[in-house]
């Protein structure tokens, strides 16, 4: 049997349909709640997990440091590379690793091209909830699972590496801006891979595009180097890209590399790009069921 669902008319895929807003809000905390306690339950190598993720960064260290030296092999530490000193250049590696942890979503992609393709979509079609938001608070669960458990990890290596942050903690301000930039990263970054994921109602698979945003996203996003050490027109270049909110944004603010109006516009543009990706997943989300079609009893 072959149910055709080009006819939307009927089923109310808004966010999180329901009768009231109370409802609606009752329903995403339900969601959040046990997709938390799921996560707690079986992921008990967050913490182990963590500490290993900076095992890298050591030889990230080596490498700046012998960089650094050949600069000035008198004093390595005195050295400048386009406004980074070497403890400016540790730090920046270990905040972009709590950036990503942030903005990464493992496995978002992929599983919302293997839901399209293989129709475990339609029960979404007939629950009070729509795909993008389930997974959206579905992952903002596996967030805060994740700093739960690992924000002991995260507090030792930052404890250890202290004498690397020669600044000292930044004001007020700053650290706000910091957090803030932190948490849009979040949304922009699931929305951004939502958006790929979707693109499975056209294509049978995504993977192949994944990949090439994955190596875009690699060097790009400012976890492997700080993007502003790129030179011009390079720089300005990526600097109108919005994977650079995803890794370099939140560590150079934190680090004063912006401030001012150039701060305040940054995260105004950082908010924009966070609603055209989530505009562009419920558009894509909205054409993409037109479309679509269930078979099966």
């Amino acid at each position: 049997m072959s149910t055709s669902l080009t006819d939307q008319s009927k089923i109310d895929s808004t966010p999180l349909a329901s009768n009231s807003w109370t409802d609606a809000w009752s329903t995403r905390w339900v969601i959040l709640r046990i997709a938390m306690a799921e996560r707690l339950a079986y992921r008990g190598d967050f913490m182990l997990g963590t500490l290993m993720r900076f095992l890298p960064i050591v030889t990230q260290i080596f490498l700046w440091w012998a960089i650094y030296q050949s600069i000035n092999p008198t004093d390595p530490y005195a050295a400048r590379l386009k406004g980074y000193s070497f403890p400016d250049m540790v730090a920046y590696y270990l905040l972009t690793m709590l950036g990503r942890a942030f903005s990464s979503m493992p496995g978002l992609s992929s599983s919302i091209a293997v839901k399209i393709r293989d129709g475990e979509i339609k029960k979404f079609l007939v629950q009070p909830v729509d795909l993008i938001s389930f997974l959206f608070w579905s992952r903002v669960a596996h967030k805060l699972a994740y700093y739960a458990i690992a924000i002991l990890p995260f507090a030792l290596v930052f404890f250890l590496c202290r004498n690397f942050f020669s600044n000292g903690m930044p004001d007020a301000w700053t650290m706000s801006a910091f957090v803030i930039s932190l948490v849009m990263s979040f949304a922009m970054g699931f929305y951004l891979e939502a958006c790929i994921g979707l693109v499975g109602f056209w294509m049978l698979e995504v993977s192949s595009l994944l990949f090439v945003y994955m190596l875009f996203q690699f060097f790009l996003s400012g976890h492997m180097f700080p993007l502003d050490i790129v030179p011009d027109p390079w720089y300005s270049l990526i600097s109108y890209l919005p994977i650079k909110y995803l890794a370099y944004f939140p560590a150079a603010v934190f680090l004063g590399k912006v401030h001012g109006w150039q701060l305040v516009i940054d995260l105004i543009m950082l908010l924009v790009w966070t609603v055209f990706f989530f505009v562009m997943s419920k558009i894509l989300y909205q054409r993409g069921l037109k479309r679509y079609s269930g078979f099966g009893g």
